[in-house]
């Protein structure tokens, strides 16, 4: 065999080999190039159920991409995102955490939208009766009301704006019992070891163990919105800023969130 013909044979085998390992610098197989990507999401305890029967809708259309929540008060969620925890989108039961990331530089500029807006409202558990507004809570049959956590639970901040306004915090301070989450007041009302509660209109819907009895006056408290945006550390930012836009936008999603009791924007 000629010397050229040698080299041409060697040639071609060594390229046989490169292709049969997958030497890298060869066109990426399709099972990399859709390789799955993990979206977590962190998330106010209220918007627990919508995102979870949200979740299905998205990936329905987008299997390659893998949703996790990260339930909790948006304070203590705000707080693990200062602390370097991992989070691609923050949604928050209000506007004050959202603002204190986005002044320290840890959102990702232009991602920001709101998701949906909610009520406050007073419940006690299902067989009480004799409460009908916010006033009974000084009765003397009326010994625990349980609300958010004030420094870190929305639903709490607003809780004590209305009772502030209602002039009824001082009266009532004695009965307090604090909830590290908004579900979590509810599950007290639930159980009967607190005679009346405040939480969101969408908490109530949800629950067949307590009834709601007046909703509070919006102008006794901030607006109740739900602001979202990606998170700058975001390894995934593009997926996310994806996620964002379907939650902002697609019709199937404003259907879960009135379903839920949730207003939209």
């Amino acid at each position: 065999m000629k010397r050229r013909q040698i080299i041409a044979f060697l040639s071609a085998a060594v390229v046989s080999c490169l292709i049969a390992v997958g030497w890298p610098f060869m066109t990426p197989s399709p099972v990399l190039a859709q390789s799955n990507v993990n979206l977590l999401v962190s998330a106010a305890a209220s918007m627990k159920d919508a995102l979870e029967d949200i979740k299905p809708l998205y990936q329905k259309n987008n299997p390659n991409i893998n949703i996790s929540y990260n339930f909790g008060a948006s304070g203590a969620l705000q707080q693990q995102i200062e602390q370097g925890a991992p989070a691609d989108v923050f949604i928050s039961a209000a506007k004050r955490q959202v603002d204190a990331l986005e002044q320290k530089g840890l959102l990702l500029p232009g991602t920001r939208a709101i998701l949906a807006k909610n009520r406050l409202v007073l419940v006690v558990p299902k067989n009480r009766t004799g409460v009908t507004s916010f006033y009974n809570l000084r009765d003397a049959n009326i010994r625990r009301v349980a609300m958010g956590e004030p420094r870190s639970v929305p639903a709490g901040q607003y809780a004590q704006q209305v009772l502030q306004k209602l002039k009824l915090l001082p009266q009532i301070q004695p009965k307090l019992v604090y909830g590290n989450n908004v579900r979590q007041v509810l599950a007290v009302v639930e159980s009967g070891n607190a005679d009346a509660g405040l939480v969101y209109s969408t908490d109530a819907k949800i629950s067949d163990k307590v009834k709601v009895v007046v909703a509070a006056d919006e102008k006794y408290h901030s607006p109740i919105i739900y602001p979202l945006a990606v998170v700058k550390s975001s390894k995934n930012s593009n997926a996310a800023k994806e996620f964002v836009q379907f939650l902002t936008t697609d019709n199937q999603v404003k259907a879960v969130l009135r379903k839920y009791g949730f207003i939209l924007p």
